[in-house]
């Protein structure tokens, strides 16, 4: 069972209406699992061990909340509910879901859902109990053996080296600004926004992003006339604010060529254009000095290997006592090693070469670079709440047929399941965004 979406176009009619066939926008990302482990084949169901012995280890791992289960044979299972926590109603229409989950985590799981091997009413509240339970859990839901080494090496291939950071960058930001534009809101903002607390549904989604970049703009300490570099500058909110209200001259850059055109657009019309200015360069490339510097969600796109890169970036382009503030995804630090040892979801399907933040470890290379560590604030359930209003706006989009033409059936499936994905994860606690200051000693 799959979420509803609007009906396939007939065979062989074109996106465009020309009736020569296309390829499908983003059809990139639903392939992208070649080359990865999907837990599907032969090995993984010889391997696989009893069903239901399977589904007793993960009964075991649930201390908080359960799983309302109907199996394939057809009969009706609580699995854990032993403590407080959500209850999804999950369907299992195939016991190949089963196998796919052990075999190879959460690549396999969302394979067995695009295939119509599991479903549920309520996804969220599932992921929000996997990540809940992500300690007592263990290795149950994570890729193991000969399919865990299959994806970690089809990964590495897709890290962020200075040779392919741009076409991993292209691969999720260049789908096409027509695309974005149709359902984030109208600053274009694509990260999380900062609610008023307690967080209201009558508070526009536009006035919590305002609010997100304001409070990440105070940490700077901003006067008029200084020069502000911004890693990952997206589509320009950010960089709209701080020259026109706050005064700065605005560096951009980014590796996204749609996001570069849709900025010069956009403070052209602003009539910025000549205090912003916004370049294809990578964060490794920089070597003017800045006043302050400003990154968003860009340190996950970073990879592990690549942190001490971007964090002595930043330690270099900054004058003494100069400051920079970042906001950040990071994992629950006892999380961190069995995530780090696997390839996710989110790696193989949404962000390739990507990674969340170990926050101790990456703080530990902050400051070995110079940079103090100050003001951290959290507000994960705000990007919980921002992941729900995205999700909602983007099925009205498909509704509506307001996306733009090309994109099918299997890839709005696929950003849903994204969407539901990321935000179980912040509601059950084990990722985390937050905003922080480094000052350069």
């Amino acid at each position: 069972m799959r979420p509803p979406g609007p009906r396939r176009r007939g065979p062989g009619r074109a996106a465009n209406g020309s009736g020569v066939n296309q390829q499908p926008r983003g059809r990139h990302l639903i392939a992208a699992d070649r080359g990865f482990a999907t837990g599907g084949g032969l090995l993984a169901r010889l391997s696989g061990g009893g069903f239901h012995r399977i589904v007793e280890r993960i009964d075991a791992g649930l201390v908080h909340g359960g799983i309302d289960a109907s199996l394939p044979d057809g009969s009706q299972l609580m699995i854990g509910g032993r403590g407080p926590g959500p209850m999804p109603i999950v369907h299992l229409h195939s016991w190949r879901a089963i196998v796919r989950l052990m075999s190879s985590g959460s690549v396999g799981w969302y394979k067995a859902w695009a295939l119509g091997e599991w479903s549920s009413p309520d996804p969220v509240a599932l992921f929000d109990l996997f990540m809940r339970n992500g300690e007592t859990l263990g290795g149950v839901a994570r890729a193991k053996g000969v399919w865990r080494s299959v994806n970690r090496i089809a990964h590495w291939f897709r890290r962020n080296s200075k040779s392919r950071a741009r076409a991993n960058i292209a691969f999720h930001y260049d789908l096409g600004n027509d695309f974005y534009r149709a359902w984030l809101d109208s600053g274009m903002t694509y990260s999380s926004a900062l609610f008023a607390e307690p967080i209201r549904d009558s508070e526009a989604l536009e006035d919590a992003q305002t609010r997100k970049i304001r409070a990440l703009l105070d940490r700077l300490q901003l006067k008029p006339g200084q020069r502000l570099l911004e890693i990952g500058c997206g589509w320009g909110s950010l960089a709209e604010i701080a020259a026109r209200d706050y005064g700065v001259e605005v560096v951009g850059i980014t590796l996204s060529s749609e996001q570069k055109a849709y900025t010069d657009a956009r403070m052209q019309k602003a009539g910025l254009f000549g205090r912003v200015s916004v370049e294809l360069t990578d964060y490794r490339d920089v070597n003017s000095s800045f006043d302050a510097i400003a990154s968003v969600e860009m340190v996950e796109a970073v990879g592990q290997d690549y942190w001490p890169s971007y964090l002595g970036a930043i330690a270099r382009a900054l004058k003494p006592g100069g400051r920079a503030a970042i906001q950040m995804i990071s994992i629950r630090e006892r999380l961190f090693p069995a995530y780090a040892e696997n390839t996710d979801f989110i790696q193989t399907y949404i962000f390739p070469g990507g990674m969340l933040i170990s926050e101790q470890n990456f703080r530990t290379i902050a400051e070995g670079v110079g940079l103090e560590w100050r003001d951290r604030q959290g507000f994960g359930l705000h990007y919980a709440e921002t992941l729900k209003r995205w999700h909602a706006r983007f099925n009205q989009a498909v509704t509506d047929r307001q996306l733009p033409e090309g994109f099918d059936d299997p890839f709005h499936n696929l950003w849903r399941y994204y969407l539901m994905y990321c935000e179980g994860g912040f509601r059950g606690g084990g990722i985390d965004v937050a905003q922080v200051t480094l000052v350069r000693r």
